[in-house]
Order: structure tokens, then sequence, then C-alpha cells
């Protein structure tokens, strides 16, 4: 009998991209020493867990979830109270495996709510989930002996026996922790896309009709890819337990729910790596950005009311357009319209955020004046010419950054159309 042996080359691009990954986790708390670094690069460890379990539903399956707080908030709240039972010397497990706890939690409230919400698709599925993350909420106002009240449910995580000096007190080593369990679930969640399950997912959500006609179950496709995703989640709500050491009933509601569908799409659910830009940016946008500005709420609605419109793929979808560009020599050709479009853009935003500035701070502080700074400049909120000035600046903008625009399509249109003969002369040969 023959046998016939291939041998099959490593793939040098994926296993470098991977170490890189690796290398940045491990070497970033070196670059970025301060308290308030290593607290914002842990939460964008959670952060990253969390979206990219959220685009398994969204991005991968199709499946518009308005409660996936609930599977994060859930384990979070699981992984509290296994690690005041650690405390209490109760469950002899270490410190580390606490947010397995939470995945647990995460697993198995995704396999009771899932059975159900999945068995439809669409906006029903989307509203059922909303119904559902309603529910747990109102909950957790109503059983304060599991969620803690409006107070919540706080432990400590310095808990048990130090391993080799690993007590997790510091901030650094729970942030390693977390960059672990992070490379773990970013790792699993790819491979995860490359099983045929997952190829089986992306087909439920393309074509559904077809892959039933061709024999396998949509509902249970679904229902599996929603447990595993609540896995990943509630390993996110675990690590979320173990780094702030308290958790309240804000982690189940809509709002955490809203944001990981915000800043997914945002970050391009149709890519993997997405989500993961998706959730730096949602950090930096509840941690810097609320702290720059009271109506900090506001600009990100602009923003995303601007990627809908003119960059629905997200921010991953225009770098990989960008790197098709690259790989065809094209790009040299368009750095002066994405200038020009920058500094337009740049414009009207400064014109509309002295005004938005302006209305926030007559109404919220009033008592102070009328006088106000913004970015090194003195403003009058009841005058005339501060009005007069921020509406002529925006305005201006926003005429050279359409016309910028209308000039960039037809750029990017010539440039799609050479780019396609290219493809084709290349099959030829």
């Amino acid at each position: 009998m023959n046998k016939t042996y291939q041998f099959k080359p490593l793939n040098v691009g994926r296993w470098l991209i991977w170490s890189l990954f690796a290398l940045v986790l491990a070497l970033v708390p070196m670059l970025f020493t301060s308290g308030l670094s290593i607290t914002i690069l842990s939460q964008m460890g959670i952060a990253i867990i969390a979206c990219l379990s959220y685009n398994m539903l969204l991005g991968q399956g199709g499946m518009l979830s308005f409660g996936h707080a609930v599977y994060t908030g859930l384990g979070s709240f699981l992984a509290m109270h296994a690690l005041n039972t650690i405390s209490a010397g109760s469950l002899p497990i270490p410190v580390s495996a606490v947010p397995l706890a939470g995945g647990v939690a995460g697993m198995a409230f995704a396999a009771l709510f899932g059975y159900v919400t999945t068995r439809k698709a669409g906006t029903t599925f989307a509203m059922i989930t909303l119904g559902i993350g309603e529910l747990i909420f109102a909950m957790s106002l109503m059983i304060p002996e599991f969620f803690g009240g409006e107070g919540g449910v706080s432990g400590n995580r310095v808990a048990g026996k130090a391993f080799m000096g690993i007590t997790y007190g510091p901030p650094i080593q729970v942030y390693y922790l977390i960059a672990v369990y992070t490379f773990l679930a970013v790792a699993a969640m790819f491979a995860f896309t490359r099983t045929p399950l997952g190829r089986m997912l992306n087909a439920v959500r393309d074509n559904p009709e077809r892959v039933e006609f061709v024999g396998y179950n949509t509902h249970r496709i679904r229902y599996t890819a929603f447990i595993i995703a609540g896995f990943f989640a509630g390993i996110s709500g675990g690590l979320g337990a173990l780094n702030f050491e308290i958790v309240t009933a804000e982690v189940v509601g809509a709002a955490r729910s809203g944001a990981y569908l915000l800043f997914t799409f945002l970050g391009g659910a149709t890519f993997f790596f997405g989500p993961i830009i998706g959730a730096v940016l949602m950090v930096l946008a509840f941690v810097l950005l609320s702290e720059f500005t009271k109506a900090w709420l506001l600009y990100l609605g602009l923003i995303f009311l601007f990627m809908v419109m003119y960059a629905p793929g997200g921010v991953a979808s225009m770098i990989m357009m960008n790197l098709r560009l690259a790989m065809f020599g094209h790009l040299r050709r368009l750095w002066v319209s994405y200038l020009a479009l920058a500094v337009t853009g740049l414009v009207t935003l400064l014109g509309g955020a002295v005004m938005i500035e302006m209305v926030y701070h007559l109404q919220l502080n009033s008592s102070l004046g009328s006088e106000l700074k913004f970015m090194g400049v003195t403003l009058d909120s009841k005058g005339l010419n501060s009005w007069f000035g921020a509406g002529f600046v925006m305005l201006t903008g926003l005429g050279l950054f359409e016309v910028c625009r209308r000039q960039f399509v037809q750029e990017w249109g010539q440039i799609q159309e050479n780019i396609e003969k290219e493809i084709k002369r290349r099959a030829m040969l």
C-alpha cells in the first residue's frame, strides 16, 4: 500500500503576526509604566475578549444581539462570588482560575437563554435579546442576595497562598494575567473561525435556506455558536471582576451591550481583527475622552454616524482596502486626497466642537459665567462673535470636505477600475 507523504511548510506570516501580538502584550507595560496606563491596558485586554466574543454572533453569525452584556455581567457576578468563596477557604482553586468560573457561568446562561433566542433570526432575535437584557437588569435590582443591590458585590483578589511571589495585589500582576487570558482567548476564537462549525456559521449568516437544504440544522449551529460566545464573554467578565474587585448592576445593563455593538461595528465586524481595534477605541473613549469633555457621548454618536455614512465596514475595512491599493502600487496616488480630507474634516470637527462645548457650558456651567476655555482659546458662550466664528468654521470646513470627498470618490473609482484590469491581465498570463 503506497503512502504519499506531503510536507506542508509553516505559514510564516501567521506565525509572525501571532508572535508580534504576544510580544506587544508582554512589552507594552514596559513602555507605559504609570498606574493609569496599566489600568487602561488591563481594560483593553478585557474589552478585546468581550468584543471578539460578541463578533462571533454579529460578524460571523449575523446575529444582532442587544443583550451581550448579560453574559459578561453574569460571568462577572459568578466570578466575584467564586473569589469570595476562595477568600473564605471554601473553594480550593487558585485566583488565576476565577475567570474560568466566569466563563463557565457565561456558557451556562448562554445555554439557558440561547435555546430560546437562537430559534429565531434577524429582527426577532434582536428583540428577544433586548428583552432578556432588560429582564436580567431588572432582576439585578430585585435580588440583592446575588447581585448585591445598588452597591454591588465586592471582593479581594489577594486571596489564598502566593505562588512564586504572585499575589495579584499589584496591578501589573493582574495585567499579565489578563494578557495571558487575552492571548489564549483570541487564539481560540481565531481557531474557531477555521473549524467546520465556524464555516457553517458563516454560511448560516449568508444563506440559511441553502444550509437547511443541504441538511444542516441552522438553529443548532446558531445555538452552539451562542454558547461558545457566552463562554468567552464570561471569561471577559471574570477578568473584569478581578481587575476592579467590585461588580455592580451596570455590567448587565443595556448601555454595556450597546457599547459592545457600537465599537465592534466601528472596529469592523467583517474582519477578525476589527473588534480588537474597536475594543481599544472603546476603552480610550470611556477612560480618556470622557475625562476630556462632558459631551463625549455626543461626539461618539457623531463619529458613529460618520462611519455609517462614509465607512460602513469600520476601521478594519479601511485598513484592508488601503493595503489592497498598496499591493498594486496605487496608494501613493491618494496621499494628497487623504491629506485634504483629514484637514477639512478636522476643521469641520473643530467648528462643531466649539459650538457643542458652548451649548454644554450654557446648560451645565452657566453659574461659572459665560466664558470658557477650549483648546487654549477663550470663548464667550453668550457672545455673537464666538457663535458666528464657530458656525463659519464648521460650514466652511464641511463645504471643503464635500468638495474633497467628491474628488476622492472619482479618483478611488478610477484606481479600482485599474486594479480590476490588472487582476484580469494577471489571470490571463
